[in-house]
């Protein structure tokens, strides 16, 4: 367990180093205005105007105009056994991490993101990306508020057991794994979608449905701490 270096009551904005547009920005400050940048990802909160409270990170990638501009909010991690993502989420405390700038680019970074989600089973996180909205679902059951018709993805990964009510192909206690049985191209069919999963599962849903996404975890968030 670290000593967090950012405390927040709020959500908290988290850039990392892939290009971000205006929309996804738009999405993540509307809710969390509190910026974070992982290395790189202070050379987007240049970019866009933005100040961070914190860049946290092995400072690999950070360029030498960010480095000056953001001087004062520095917090160097130099252990080179896990990513700067790892390094921000196991260092920040907040109910809500909305995350931008970490899928979309490389591949390989793409796939240390979402094992770190697995790893850490960081439910409070939702990852933006050009086209996308995803989260870790949490462990047993939950409910969710989604329009019909949206595409859904129920990804495994790790080995995992999901049962669903509310999508057009529905599980059923369906034993998933990225090398097995995946749910990548389903769809909402009812408003009020329910999951009980065991195991590492992404729910990935449209860009357009963030609004629903962010509702469905800050009401998960609030029934865990009650």
């Amino acid at each position: 367990m670290f000593e967090p270096i950012v405390h927040a009551s709020s959500p908290i904005t988290l850039l990392g180093g892939s290009d971000t547009d205006n929309s996804q920005l738009n999405i993540c400050l509307k809710v969390a205005p509190s910026v974070v940048a992982a290395d790189g990802g202070a050379d987007h909160a240049l970019r866009h105007d933005l100040r961070p409270v914190a860049v946290i990170g092995d400072m690999d990638s950070l360029s030498n105009k960010a480095r000056t501009a953001f001087a004062d909010a520095l917090h160097h991690v130099a252990e080179q056994d896990s990513t700067d993502f790892e390094k921000c989420l196991t260092r920040i405390k907040a109910p809500l991490i909305m995350a931008a700038g970490f899928l979309g680019g490389r591949l390989d970074h793409t796939l240390a993101v979402l094992g770190t989600l697995a790893r850490l089973r960081a439910h409070h996180v939702i990852l933006v990306s050009p086209d996308d909205v995803c989260v870790l679902l949490p462990q047993g059951h939950s409910m969710w508020q989604l329009s019909p018709g949206l595409r859904a993805g129920v990804l495994p990964l790790g080995h995992a057991t999901v049962s669903s009510n509310g999508l057009v192909w529905d599980l059923a206690d369906s034993k998933l794994a990225p090398d097995g049985l995946v749910s990548s191209s389903n769809a909402v069919k009812q408003a009020q979608v329910s999951f009980d999963v065991a195991g590492p599962v992404l729910l990935t849903l449209p860009l357009s449905a963030s609004k629903s996404l962010i509702a469905g975890v800050l009401a998960q968030v609030s029934s865990s701490a009650h």
